[in-house]
């Protein structure tokens, strides 16, 4: 689902704007490449719903072509997990504070956040590295509007957020 990688890729930009090294869920033994706190961000459990009749929201002047096109909306409900590993605690602290704020208060408009849970700081003797695993509760917002032919419309996009 492609809307699931735009959330996740959202955050992960989020979090990297304030500072912290943040990639895609990966491999936890990959955290020892990095000297400081580093986060990893995965979607977990989600739900969607339709917004509008079918997912219909209205109509939108586009200035760009000159026309009216209709919107659509589509809404996701789910989880973000991101665990932060670093191999001092002090450090995997401070990771959790930034993502904290970020999480909180950063994230695209979007991505609309609801209750945050950090577990307790951990040692993962796995990885050798101190561990933090946190979840987001959220609400995603995508919106997309119909072709200029109006019988087909383009991909849904995370509202807030740039496209080329």
């Amino acid at each position: 689902m492609k809307e699931l990688a735009q959330v996740r890729d959202a955050v992960v930009s989020a979090l990297q704007a304030a500072g912290l090294e943040a990639l895609a869920a990966f491999p936890a033994d990959r955290a020892k490449r990095y000297g400081g706190a580093v986060a990893a961000v995965a979607v977990g459990a989600v739900e969607g719903k339709a917004m509008g009749f079918c997912n219909y929201l209205g109509e939108r002047y586009d200035e760009t072509a000159g026309t009216v096109r209709e919107l659509y909306g589509r809404q996701l409900e789910g989880d973000i997990a991101v665990e932060i590993r670093a191999e001092r605690a002090a450090d995997c602290e401070a990771g959790c504070e930034t993502a904290s704020g970020v999480l909180l208060g950063g994230l695209p408009e979007g991505i609309r956040p609801g209750e945050l849970r950090w577990e307790g700081l951990a040692w993962e003797k796995s990885t050798g590295m101190f561990l933090r695993r946190g979840t987001l509760r959220c609400r995603a917002v995508f919106v997309a509007q119909a072709r200029e032919d109006g019988e087909t419309f383009l991909n849904f996009i995370l509202k807030g957020v740039m496209t080329d």
